[in-house]
């Protein structure tokens, strides 16, 4: 009985692929023609959507503590002379969120790494706001509160800033050299 022959072909080791060629280095793009840019109405958009949850963390941060537990906070400087705390929280909150959108928009334009640079500007930031109120009173409880609504805000404009930037956030093709 003959039994069938299997014939497969051997690979031949004589024609190996040449490795591939070791990558070009980079070439380095001037500030003034990045890389990134942004989608603008897009960003804006969530900029403003970021200015309004912080205004409303101001906001209810003031009903719950001075209102409901008849806690007497220790109020954010009242840019606009509303005499009002829960407006100077809630405009102080959305100034906030619309200056960091725009050191944000500005570092996506001009830095190599606009998120890592954000996030310790931010970090910086929401350090300074939260431990602020103790600087400006000697009552403990009113200013551990008060900065733990400036921290709620500052952790929101962080985190919702972020989460706009890493949606609008457009790579452009790199410059021809």
């Amino acid at each position: 009985r003959a039994t069938p022959r299997l014939s497969a072909a051997a690979p031949d080791v004589t024609k190996r692929q040449p490795p591939a060629p070791f990558p070009e280095p980079r070439t380095p793009v001037s500030p003034a023609d990045p890389r990134l840019t942004v989608e603008a109405g897009r960003f804006w958009a969530g900029a403003a959507a970021t200015a309004l949850v912080a205004a409303l963390i101001g906001l209810l941060g003031v009903i719950i503590f001075e209102r409901i537990f008849a806690i007497t906070l220790v109020p954010p400087p009242d840019l606009f002379a509303t005499g009002s705390r829960q407006a100077a929280w809630a405009i102080d909150g959305a100034i906030l969120a619309l200056l960091a959108a725009g050191v944000l928009h500005l570092l996506i334009l001009s830095t190599p790494r606009p998120r890592a640079f954000f996030g310790w500007i931010m970090a910086l930031v929401v350090v300074a706001i939260a431990v602020l109120p103790f600087a400006w009173s000697s009552d403990v409880t009113a200013a551990a509160l008060s900065g733990l609504i400036n921290l709620l805000i500052g952790v929101a404009v962080w985190s919702l800033l972020a989460g706009v930037a890493g949606r609008t956030i457009v790579a452009r093709p790199a410059p021809v050299v």
